[in-house]
């Protein structure tokens, strides 16, 4: 089983996408510290999660989320609870 993810920073209210087959170990992780680039966005909560059967299509959803590079469609996906395209 795989997860894409969004975490948002409790912070400053900014999101990270993401994919992991471990959801937990994933969220420990970045509220640790081991990703610098999200270390001063700490602590991080799930605000999004979807399960795929295969690690290809989680990330392939990781990248075209990411791609969008647009705050308005990431709310619309935390807030509807669901992705507006594709699987």
């Amino acid at each position: 089983m795989y997860f894409l993810y969004i975490l948002q920073s409790e912070k400053n209210s900014r999101y990270y996408i993401g994919s992991t087959n471990d959801l937990e170990r994933r969220l420990a992780e970045h509220n640790s510290g081991k990703t610098k680039s999200l270390k001063y966005l700490r602590p991080l909560k799930i605000v999004f999660q979807k399960e795929y059967t295969n690690e290809i299509d989680a990330r392939r959803m990781e990248l075209k989320l990411k791609n969008f590079k647009n705050r308005h469609i990431i709310e619309k996906i935390v807030l509807e609870q669901k992705l507006i395209m594709g699987p």
